[in-house]
Formats: C-alpha cells, structure tokens, sequence
C-alpha cells in the first residue's frame, strides 16, 4: 500500500492530479490546506481491495486499521460545481470491509452522519429578547420624538422671526404713508397704554391727515369703552355684601374704611358692618378695628368659611356689609380658596377687586386673571396719586371689561376717595405721560405685539 501526496493551488486543480496519477477511482484520504496550497493524500483503488480482504481467523490476528474513506467531494473546501466530473462519485459497497475491532484505549471515531450533523444551537430566552425590543422599540420613540420636538421649535422659530421683520417692513411702509399713525402710537404708548391696544386702535383708525383728530377719535372709542358707575347713590342705596379682594398691599382696609365712612355718613353706624379675615398678619385686623372704633361700627373676625356663614346670618339685618380680604399674591394657589370661601358663604357676596394704579400691565392682567373666579362685581383704582402713569390700569379695565367703581388717590379717610369719572381719567392718562417711545423702537413695539386686543373694543 503506497499513499500519495498531491499539492495545488486549488482543490480542482490537485483533484485533476489525482485522477491523472490513480483514475478516477482513486480514494481520498486528506484533504488540507499547507502554506497557501491544497494538499491532498490519495490511495489506488487495488491498494484499498487487498486491505478490504478478510482477515484469518487466529489467535494472533491483529485488527486491521479501521481506514475512514472518503469521497473526493467530501473533503473538498467548496462545493463542486454544478457540472462536477463523473469520476468524482464512486461505489465503495463492493469494497467496504469488515468492521474493524477497535483497541481497547481507543476512542470509537466518529461516524460520517454525526461528522455531517449541525452544532446544536443554544436556547433562546424569549423574554430577556422581548425586553430588549421593548427597550429599543422605546429608545426609538424617545429620540423621535426629542427629533420632532426640536424640529418644531426650529419652525417655530423661524415662523417668528418672519413674521416679526414682515410686521416691521409693513409698520415702516404704513408709518410712512401714514404718519399720524406714528404720532398716536407714541402718544398711546407713552401714556402707559399696551402695544396691544394701541395697535388694534391704529389698525382701525378711520382715515385722516390730521394727528389731532385721530387723537380726538382714539380718547373717544377708550372713554366710549372705559365702564363706570357714574353715580354712588344707586351702590349706597341699594346695599349688600360687599368683599374687598386684591394682593398684599393694594390698599384694601384703607378703602374698606373709606367706604365705609361713606355708608355711615349716608345711613349711620347701626345700618352698617364691617367683617376681617386677616388673622394672618401680624395686627393686620387691628387697624380695621380702628376705623371701626372711630366709625361706632363693630368689627367681627372670621377665619374660614363656616365662620363666614355664621357671621353674614347674623348679620342679615345689616343694609351693607363690608368684608376686608387676606392680601396674597396673585400667583398663590390659596387666591383660589379664598374665592370660593367668598362664593360658598351663602350669601350673595359682591367682589371689589382692587387694582395698584403703579403696577405694570402684564401683572394687573394676572391679578385680573387669578380674583375673576366666577365673575367680579367691578374694580377700584388705588393709590392713583403715586402713580406716573395710568395707562396700565385703564388698559386692563377695558380690556378685561371691569366696571369700575371708585379710585383712591390718597390716604385721608374718606376725602382721597372719588367716584370714577371716565372723560377725566382717559385725559389725565394722556396728559400725564412718560417718555414717549424712540421712532427706531416702534417696528419692533408693533411687531411683537399681538394682531387684535384680548377683547376687541367697541368702536362706536
């Protein structure tokens, strides 16, 4: 038996020698790969029949290697080509021999199926595989939607910014065509009044070339919707449960006793009452205890709502009833409380709410916004006399539709209290004014401010 060794660069090419040296019948022993080349170890046909002959039976019979023949097509790297010579498949039935007898030490070599058999593949946990995809499926929204997120505010952005420079080139054309717009705008503005407004007023300006009667026509249309009582007689003589509402500060017990001084002159101290619910601060219901001492009117301290019934039940009899709110701000989430507590005391409680003539627009609008609750009965303008400018305040009172009450420009009880008189206030707005605004500011004013006021106004 000679086996024989075949190299080539390819496994067709060293195949192609092998048939060559020992015909197609020859039988594969190895097949590898040594340093880039293929080798292979074939035996002759006649070789593998002498050791396929049946051995004598003695006692000094060694078995014979158990020999593992393969075919060519076996031990090839690739596949075969489709069109695979027909030498390649052999018959080795006729020439299989007997099973051998394996030594004791060795290992039985492994058969041509369990050769051929797939690696068994491990176990797949199903569960840790859904929480996976879960968390991916979950990580994919989350950065979708942070992606949309900022895609949206860049579009917001952008949209802003258009809309900005074209109201400013659409300003700079009109104010150019139309100057005495310009001349209203800086004069609503310097008056204290909100860019809002004054736009709405400007865009519905009837056309003119004269700035005194576009002015003439602006004081109209705010004193046409600037809503007052006109007239105390029928509040006085009419009567009812009255609260006083507001932030800290805004003066409400000093117009609690200026009122009050009113009612008593009108229909004496046994006609009236007056109720605190400021045990909050420290000698804050003191000083309405005060004006009531020197009234002849009693006082009576509440501190929640079921104190508040059984007040206003005994006092029922009373022709007024003046209540003196807790201060608080505007952005306390108690102001909601106290609003109900007013509201569920069983009794028809009128709520005042008293507006700082000093603060700016944007904080009377959330002071406005947070005492609303149901519905205010009117408002009352303080410290009128300690403000530069009233524009604010008359800003908001037409907007949010205020009846307006009274306004307070002092500390004297009751002389610093008046009736509010709609003509004057809108001309003093106008006549004491601020710094009107720079020419350069105004596109930038119009532009930011919005298209229509929060609640058009009449324009008669």
């Amino acid at each position: 038996m000679k086996v024989k060794k075949f190299t080539a660069a390819t496994s067709r090419d060293a195949l192609r020698k092998v048939r060559e040296a020992l015909g197609p019948d020859a039988v594969i022993l190895s097949n590898r790969p040594v340093d880039g080349q293929v080798e292979i170890l074939a035996l002759d046909n006649d070789d593998v029949a002498s050791l396929a002959a049946p051995a004598v039976d003695s006692e000094m019979a060694q078995p014979k290697p158990n020999l593992q023949l393969q075919h060519l097509e076996d031990l090839a790297p690739a596949p075969a080509p489709a069109a695979a010579p027909a030498f390649l498949s052999r018959r080795l039935q006729d020439a299989a021999p007997a099973a051998p007898i394996a030594p004791a030490y060795a290992e039985p070599a492994p058969t041509y199926a369990e050769r051929r058999a797939p690696a068994a593949e491990p176990a797949i946990d199903m569960s840790a595989m859904t929480s996976m995809m879960s968390a991916a499926i979950s990580q994919a929204k989350e950065s979708a939607a942070a992606e949309m997120n900022g895609m949206m505010s860049e579009i917001r952005a952008m949209r802003g910014l258009m809309e900005t420079q074209l109201a400013e080139l659409s300003w700079n054309a009109t104010a150019q065509r139309e100057p005495q717009k310009a001349t209203v705008l800086r004069e609503m503005l310097a008056a204290g009044f909100s860019a809002t407004l004054a736009r709405f007023l400007i865009e519905k300006m009837p056309a003119t070339k004269d700035a005194a009667e576009a002015m003439r026509w602006v004081k109209s249309v705010l004193t046409r919707n600037l809503t007052t009582i006109g007239n105390e007689d029928a509040l006085l003589e009419q009567g009812g449960v009255y609260a006083l509402v507001g932030p800290t500060g805004v003066g409400k017990t000093t117009t609690t006793a200026k009122l009050a001084a009113r009612c008593v002159m009108r229909h004496g101290p046994d006609k009236l009452a007056l109720i605190t619910t400021d045990a909050y601060r420290i000698g804050g219901h003191e000083q309405l205890r005060i004006y009531g001492k020197i009234l002849g009117v009693m006082v009576h301290s509440v501190k929640d709502e079921a104190d508040l019934r059984i007040a206003l039940k005994e006092l029922r009899n009373k022709h007024t009833v003046l209540i003196d709110t807790i201060g608080m701000s505007q952005r306390d989430h108690m102001v909601a409380e106290q609003v109900a507590m007013l509201s569920g005391s069983g009794a028809d409680v009128k709520r005042l709410l008293c507006l700082n003539s000093t603060s700016t627009n944007e904080t009377l609008n959330e002071v406005v916004r947070a005492y609303q609750g149901s519905g205010l009965h009117g408002a009352i303008m303080t410290k009128m006399d300690e403000a530069a400018s009233i524009g604010g305040v008359l800003d908001v009172v037409i907007r949010q539709k205020l009846n307006l009450h009274y306004i307070s420009n002092g500390q004297r009880v009751p002389e610093d209290l008046h009736v509010a008189d709609r003509a004057m206030l809108v001309d003093r707005a106008f006549r004491n004014r601020g710094n009107a605004a720079a020419d350069a500011d105004l596109p930038l004013m119009m532009a930011a401010a919005q298209s229509a006021a929060a609640r058009e106004v009449n324009l008669g």
